[in-house]
C-alpha cells in the first residue's frame, strides 16, 4: 500500500535509507524545532544527499506529517501490544499507565513533533487527538456497558485520562532527572482512578506492578524505524 506522504522504497537498502532519514528528523525537530530545522540538516545527519531525501518526500512538511502519523501509530501500536492481556477496564488503564511512560522515557521526540503540530498545522494537532480520543471513547463505552466504569461522559472521561497521562508523561519522561520512579506514579494514579472513575460495587484488589529494575536516564540518539502495519491500517487502544 502507498503512502501518499512518502515514496515507500522497494528494497531493503531503501528503507534502511528511509528509517535514517525519519531517525535523523526526529533528532533534527527535536534539538531546533520545524521551523529551524531543513532538509540540508536532516540529511547531512542522516549520512545522504541532500537530493537523496527527495527520492522519498517532497519537503519537509511531508516528512514532518509523516513522522506525525507515525507517532501516532507507534503509541497506539505499543499500548495495544500492552495490554492485549488485560481482563478489565481498570488493568488496561494501569497496564497502559505503565507502558506508556515507558514509551516516554525511551522516545523523549514524540512531545515535540505531538505538541508541535498545533503551530505547523492546526488540523494535524486537533486529528491527533481526535483520533486518539475516538478509539478510548469506544473501549471506555464498552467498559461501561460491563458494568465496570461509572455513568461518566466518555468524550470527557477520554481527553480527562489522555490530559493526565500526557502530564505524566511530561514530568516522568521528560522534566525529572535520575531514576524515575515509575511504579509509585502508577500506584497513585490509580488511587484518584479508584475513587472516581471506576463503579463502587466493583472490589479493587490491592495489587501492585511487580517492580522492574529502573534503567538511569542517559541521551541517546532516536532510531526510527518505519513500521509495515503502519501501511496496513490503524491500531485501536
Amino acid at each position: 500500500m502507498e503512502h501518499p506522504l512518502v515514496k515507500k522504497p522497494r528494497t531493503q537498502r531503501g528503507l534502511k535509507t528511509l528509517n535514517k532519514i525519519l531517525s535523523a528528523a526526529a533528532q533534527v525537530f527535536y534539538e531546533k524545532g520545524y521551523s529551524a530545522a531543513n532538509v540540508k540538516d536532516i540529511a547531512k545527519l542522516a549520512g545522504i544527499a541532500t537530493g537523496t531525501f527527495y527520492i522519498y518526500f517532497n519537503g519537509k512538511y511531508e516528512l514532518y506529517k509523516f513522522l506525525l502519523l507515525q507517532c501516532s501509530h507507534q503509541i497506539r501500536k505499543h499500548l495495544s501490544i500492552c495490554t492485549q492481556g488485560c481482563k478489565t477496564r481498570r488493568e488496561v488503564e494501569r497496564v497502559g499507565l505503565r507502558c506508556w511512560l515507558e514509551f516516554i522515557l525511551e522516545n523523549q521526540y514524540v512531545y515535540n513533533i505531538i505538541w508541535e503540530s498545533l503551530y505547523v498545522d492546526r488540523s494535524l494537532f486537533e486529528e491527533y487527538y481526535n483520533t486518539f480520543c475516538s478509539a478510548y471513547v469506544k473501549n471506555l463505552q464498552n467498559a461501561q456497558l460491563q458494568g465496570e466504569v461509572r455513568q461518566i461522559d466518555t468524550e470527557v472521561l477520554a481527553y480527562v485520562l489522555m490530559g493526565a497521562t500526557s502530564f505524566l508523561g511530561l514530568n516522568w519522561g521528560l522534566f525529572r532527572t535520575g531514576t524515575p520512579q515509575l511504579d509509585y506514579v502508577v500506584d497513585e494514579f490509580m488511587k484518584i482512578l479508584d475513587g472516581g472513575m471506576f463503579q463502587q460495587s466493583i472490589s479493587q484488589p490491592q495489587e501492585r506492578l511487580v517492580q522492574q529494575p529502573q534503567k538511569p536516564k542517559q541521551n541517546i540518539m532516536f532510531n526510527v524505524e518505519i513500521d509495515e502495519d503502519f501501511y496496513a491500517g490503524t491500531i485501536e487502544v
